[in-house]
């Protein structure tokens, strides 16, 4: 099997360099969509984030864009397949995407490789290195595409992660809220899921570990993710 079965929406991913994973997971179920109306989801790959914050809030009015050709097929054809055919997925980059629309809320898992050695799947290495998009550019989109009270939604990795809120700050972004995941109790924090947003406020640490000891997902992971995994 190719895909990916959640409670209400399958995600077929064997056209996509990037494939369903847990990073991915985590932020649409973690992601801040309070009170938006509105969403952009930047690289949205197999439009897994677009299809999960759809589940979340029926009303938000979502749009995707996909820099590479086959994702953006594949994306195409899951959100055809699923209960919400109306969300836009289109087919550019980024840095060329307009829209008269302020977005509430933007999410992004995005590229995060800087300098690490690339295979030969490009592909897979525009969808894992920052060349295409740096962080750089990704806060420059968040800020041309946003209004005062937009909120950017993302995960990265902890190293990455401290040098994007680095970067954020000075660019005028506050960090609302700090989750960081670890994928067993003994294990090294792995991962960051962050708020920014231009509203500066208390931070909100936290920490997630993903599994215990036995393997088992904690209570923890299984009360954010429940409501998509089809057997939790």
């Amino acid at each position: 099997m190719s895909g990916f079965v959640f409670k209400q929406f399958k995600v077929e991913h064997d056209h996509c360099a990037m494939k369903v994973s847990t990073d991915g997971i985590l932020l649409g179920a973690w992601a801040n969509l309070s009170g938006a109306k509105s969403l952009l989801d930047i690289g949205t790959g197999t439009g897994l984030l677009a299809l999960m914050c759809k589940q979340r809030s029926n009303e938000l009015d979502i749009t995707a864009v996909e820099i590479d050709e086959s994702a953006h097929t594949q994306a195409l054809q899951n959100i055809a397949n699923s209960p919400w055919p109306t969300i836009s997925i289109k087919h550019q980059t980024i840095q060329s995407f307009s829209s008269e629309v302020k977005f509430d809320v933007v999410i992004s898992n995005p590229p995060y490789f800087n300098h690490s050695l690339k295979g030969e799947n490009t592909a897979r290495n525009t969808a894992r290195h920052t060349d295409s998009l740096s962080f750089e550019e990704l806060i420059n989109a968040f800020k041309r595409l946003s209004h005062s009270r937009s909120r950017f939604n993302l995960i990265l990795p902890s190293v990455e992660g401290a040098l994007f809120i680095e970067l954020a700050t000075q660019n005028g972004l506050y960090l609302n809220t700090h989750c960081q995941v670890k994928a067993t109790p003994n294990k090294d924090i792995s991962r960051s899921l962050m708020t920014f947003s231009y509203v500066k406020s208390d931070l909100e640490s936290s920490t997630l570990c993903i599994r215990n000891l036995d393997n088992t997902y904690t209570a923890d992971y299984i009360a954010l993710c429940k409501t998509f995994y089809l057997k939790m």
